[in-house]
């Protein structure tokens, strides 16, 4: 019996997890291994959200254990939960939400807003429940990009609190809710600091797994003060391959770390150009920029998305790739990207690894 426990815990850790990138064993995702005569039972428990993969994982393993020697029937199940993670110890919790992700850019124009939407859309793809916040108090653009209707105002309770816009089955709240279209906001730095604190601390988020926020472009006082005063767990950086944006992508890097911050990782947008006609590719804005500056400092390139006509039109209709087609090229990419920040988010902290549970029944 002990070599078969053995050979089980071997068959398990035969698969690597793409996104953890280690097995599972060594993740300490395997709770318990059951072995009853000839039979077999796995609970595995991962730590970002799975449900679009837990069951080809789980189909996969089996077959594993069952082409063991003296295995006759297995059963593996596979659950997944989102811990919290908090940067700043010494800031209080937003309620109801844990995990703060601010996504980020050096300058504007690199699609930021895109990739927090489908960001936030691709979480929720996956079973989390996710929350986005448009920070961008002077270019609001997220409730257009949901496709929430001009004039659409949140609901208010105790005349004080915010109830959050539900879009696409994510919950959103934007200034952009509270003004018109064709209102500007003619705001010194801490006029907007106030109003966005404001707005995340006045929301009654519901049980968010993950709020996104998508930050005003810049590394200026604006973003240094969301950074200090609100709990951010961490941050992802949007760049295009262009040296322009690098450059600018660097900065807001250096930026969240300086205030201790940690940053997933680079995505980098408009990677490449295809052709619509011929399929031809091509780098227009330059290539491997985005893995030049997560080797430069030490994180992870996320994923690289392409210049497309259709995210484009998808986004100015107010329906997001991922929203609008979860199983297209273009969509999948957000996808994987989207696992990629939560499997980082998920292993920040050094947390113990749990003993694994074996009975002999």
């Amino acid at each position: 019996m002990t070599d078969l426990r053995v050979q089980v815990e071997q068959a398990l850790k035969g698969y690597t997890d793409p996104y953890l990138n280690t097995d599972l064993v060594s993740a300490g995702a395997v709770k318990s291994i059951e072995i009853d005569g000839a039979s077999v039972k796995v609970e595995i428990l991962l730590n970002y959200p799975s449900e679009y993969l837990k069951t080809g994982i789980a189909q996969m393993l089996q077959v594993a254990i069952e082409n063991i020697e003296g295995v006759e029937a297995s059963e593996v199940n596979i659950a997944w939960q989102v811990t919290p993670h908090k940067a700043h110890e010494n800031l209080a919790n937003i309620a109801n939400v844990k995990n703060i992700i601010a996504v980020a850019s050096g300058k504007g124009g690199v699609g930021k807003s895109t990739t927090s939407v489908n960001l936030a859309l691709a979480l929720a793809a996956d079973g989390a429940r996710v929350g986005l916040l448009d920070a961008d108090i002077y270019g609001p653009s997220v409730g257009m990009l949901l496709g929430v209707k001009d004039g659409t105002r949140p609901e208010t309770e105790q005349e004080k609190f915010f109830k959050p816009v539900i879009a696409n089955g994510i919950q959103s709240m934007s200034m952009a809710y509270l003004v018109t279209e064709n209102t500007p906001m003619v705001w010194r730095g801490p006029m907007v600091s106030g109003a966005l604190q404001q707005l995340i601390t006045q929301t009654l988020w519901d049980d968010l797994d993950y709020l996104v926020i998508d930050m005003p472009p810049g590394t200026g006082d604006i973003q240094l003060t969301l950074s200090q005063k609100i709990p951010v767990s961490a941050s992802v950086v949007v760049t295009t391959p262009q040296d322009i944006a690098l450059l600018d992508a660097k900065k807001g890097i250096e930026m969240f770390r300086k205030v201790n911050i940690p940053v997933l990782g680079v995505v980098e947008n408009m990677s490449m150009h295809i052709c619509g006609n011929c399929g031809h590719a091509e780098h227009i804005f330059g290539e491997g920029g985005g893995d030049k500056i997560a080797e430069e400092f030490g994180t992870e390139l996320l994923g690289s998305l392409p210049l497309s006509k259709y995210i484009r039109e998808q986004s100015d209709a107010g329906l997001p790739v991922v929203a609008a087609d979860a199983d297209s090229e273009v969509a999948m990419m957000y996808r994987h990207m989207a696992r990629n920040v939560a499997a980082r988010l998920s292993v920040l902290d050094n947390q113990v690894v749990p003993d694994i549970q074996i009975s002999d029944d």
